[in-house]
């Protein structure tokens, strides 16, 4: 007896697999054009090759498949820069061409360069680009994505069965439009990631879809019922309406021990390290398919061990073909000359000794405004510069550091310095503000007691390119302190002080004294909720846009005049604690610059089981 279309009294059984990528940052290739070399643990080139591996693997299963991708996909890498008038596909619309890609979910960073340049990159996307929880402000208002996706897929071995369909939606950070607040210009709203998600999986089932898969640009870290939450991946995957999810944004990977879910969650790492596959079991009973167990997996592109990473896929020849004229493109553009430096510029002690790729930056930032105070009527102001790394190891692994040969200089080393597509702002802030600004940063530190020895000095859960050196002032940061501020910018203890000896031409920092601060549109708008500079007064500058990285650009071609900061001394430095060392982290290649620092400031520990240098700091 048959009941339903084409239905048996036993259930049907099917696989359906899950493929998924997150965070390429636009590392299309295997290559780090930063350093103009070769990267074997990175490059969707390689994830191509896992990803022929496991259709093929499906297909001798009998399963079904789909490929999707969790979003912060085009910016990040110079291949993926927007380059005014370059004809042709984006190289990530080709790669995703190539790949046949079923459906793309879009994050926090595929923002960055507007809604125009996002619209450009999706015209020639070959599949469903979606975004539910970001909406147009205006009814005419016209998105390059979608809210949701349905995707159809035969069960092999059931043909006269109806396919299985899987609804897709996608939820980043409602925080997008803080960070992208320049670009965005007030054109979108934001709801909160598990709000929507619920709403969109109900609407997905309610128009017939088996199943509900959500791509998640978060990570996790949130307490359920926090839907503003920037990491709000627990509380989604707990929704009973989702079946199985796709997180991101955090660069980590999952699954992972420490944490357990009742449903298949995988999170691929970043910049094409992994791929993440789920493999879903699925039953027919007469009412569609139904989930009837699955579990989660990673497949790494190459073994990361203290010595180096040793592939374990390799790059995809037919995806390198595809992909080859951009490749050529992008190495003439990162090789074009561009300067010279007297100096080499690192950022492996950025956390600890002055970093001159920093200081760099920051001169150059007050070069490009101090012509335009006069415009503006602030000339009288004291004019500092607010600059914070870019590149400082943490989640992107030991290799993620400046490392600039001093000599003559190319594009890509001023790609180099200045990875994001920041503009140049400049705010009108008071003493107090800035101290308070500087507390903020300095929050980056864990707590170092005198006579203590063997922790870590900087908190790892702090996000390193919110850490803030101000040019133009002095200061110390004394780490025996606890933090005044929060991650978040929540001022949890009140009576705390790092920041000492704050000073201005020689004098203590007046709480009403007034300054104007060069500082990138990243901090102006709201980033890294430094609360304490949202009513600070935004100078108008009379000229377009500029990106830092042209500022840069400018500054050391000599196109700038060279700034009055760049004569003062480094701005910070570590109170002293007496009697005590912290174990300070940073990337191998800070053994070639050791003899910079003061001599017995530091101490080699070694290489630690992820590659990174440990130092024993004195303090």
């Amino acid at each position: 007896m048959v009941t339903g279309a084409g239905a048996p009294d036993a259930p049907a059984t099917g696989l359906l697999q899950i493929l998924a990528t997150t965070d390429l940052h636009c590392n299309l290739l295997s290559h780090d054009y930063y350093a103009d070399q070769p990267d074997p643990a990175i490059g969707l080139s390689r994830v191509a090759s896992l990803i022929a591996s496991a259709r093929a693997e499906a297909a001798r299963q009998g399963a079904a498949s789909i490929l999707v991708d969790n979003g912060d996909s085009f910016q990040g890498s110079p291949l993926g820069d927007i380059i005014p008038g370059a004809a042709g596909p984006h190289p990530l619309a080709r790669a995703f061409q190539v790949l046949e890609y079923d459906a793309a979910g879009l994050g926090n960073h595929d923002f960055d360069f507007g809604l125009a340049a996002l619209a450009g990159v999706v015209r020639d996307m070959p599949c469903p680009v979606l975004c539910s929880n970001l909406t147009a402000v205006h009814p005419g208002l016209e998105l390059p994505f979608l809210p949701s996706a349905v995707l159809e897929r035969q069960i092999p071995g059931w043909p006269d069965l109806p396919p299985v369909r899987i609804g897709v939606l996608s939820v980043l950070p409602p925080q997008t439009l803080v960070w992208c607040g320049q670009q965005l210009q007030a054109q979108l709203a934001a709801g909160g990631i598990v709000g929507t998600a619920a709403a969109q999986a109900r609407r997905l089932r309610a128009e017939g879809c088996d199943l509900v898969l959500a791509l998640a640009h978060t990570g996790a870290g949130s307490t359920p019922g926090a839907d503003c939450s920037e990491n709000a991946l627990v509380p989604l995957a707990a929704l009973a309406e989702i079946d199985a999810v796709v997180g991101g944004h955090t660069h980590l990977t999952l699954p992972d021990p420490a944490l357990d879910f009742a449903k298949p969650v995988v999170m691929p790492g970043a910049h094409g390290s992994h791929l993440g596959v789920i493999s879903l079991e699925l039953e027919y009973r007469g009412a569609g398919w139904r989930p009837a167990g699955g579990g989660a997996g990673l497949r790494p592109v190459a073994q990361k061990r203290p010595a180096g990473a040793v592939p374990l896929a390799e790059e995809e020849p037919g995806f390198l073909r595809a992909l080859a004229a951009d490749h050529a493109r992008t190495l003439e553009r990162m090789r074009q000359p561009a300067g010279r430096s007297p100096v080499a510029m690192h950022s492996y002690f950025t956390f600890f000794a002055p970093d001159r790729s920093l200081a760099l930056v920051g001169s150059a930032q007050a070069a490009a405004v101090r012509p335009l105070l006069r415009d503006c009527g602030a000339e009288s102001l004291p004019l500092l510069a607010a600059a914070a790394p870019c590149k400082f190891g943490g989640r992107s692994g030991p290799k993620s550091y400046t490392d600039i040969a001093a000599g003559d200089l190319c594009a890509r080393n001023i790609a180099d310095l200045q990875v994001f597509p920041n503009e140049l702002r400049v705010i009108i802030v008071t003493g107090g503000q800035l101290r308070d600004w500087l507390e903020m940063s300095a929050g980056l530190f864990n707590r170092i007691p005198p006579g203590s020895c063997g922790q870590l000095l900087v908190d790892p859960q702090r996000a390193g390119h919110n850490f803030d050196v101000i040019f133009g002032v002095s200061y110390q940061i004394d780490v025996t302190q606890p933090p005044r501020f929060s991650a978040a910018g929540e001022r949890i203890n009140p009576d705390a002080r790092r920041i000492s000896a704050l000073c201005w031409n020689g004098r203590p920092v007046a709480p009403d004294q007034r300054f104007a601060v060069a500082a990138n549109s990243y901090r102006v708008s709201g980033g890294g909720s430094f609360r304490m500079l949202r009513d600070a007064e935004e100078l108008p500058l009379p000229r377009p846009p500029m990106r830092i990285r042209g500022a840069v650009r400018d500054y050391i071609s000599g196109c700038l005049t060279a700034d009055p900061l760049a004569q003062l001394p480094y701005p910070w430095q570590l109170a002293p604690v007496p009697a005590a060392t912290a174990v300070a982290v940073t990337g191998p290649g800070a053994e070639a610059y050791l003899e910079e620092l003061p001599a017995g400031q530091a101490a080699v520990r070694g290489l630690n089981g992820s590659g990174f240098l440990e130092l024993d700091l004195q303090l």
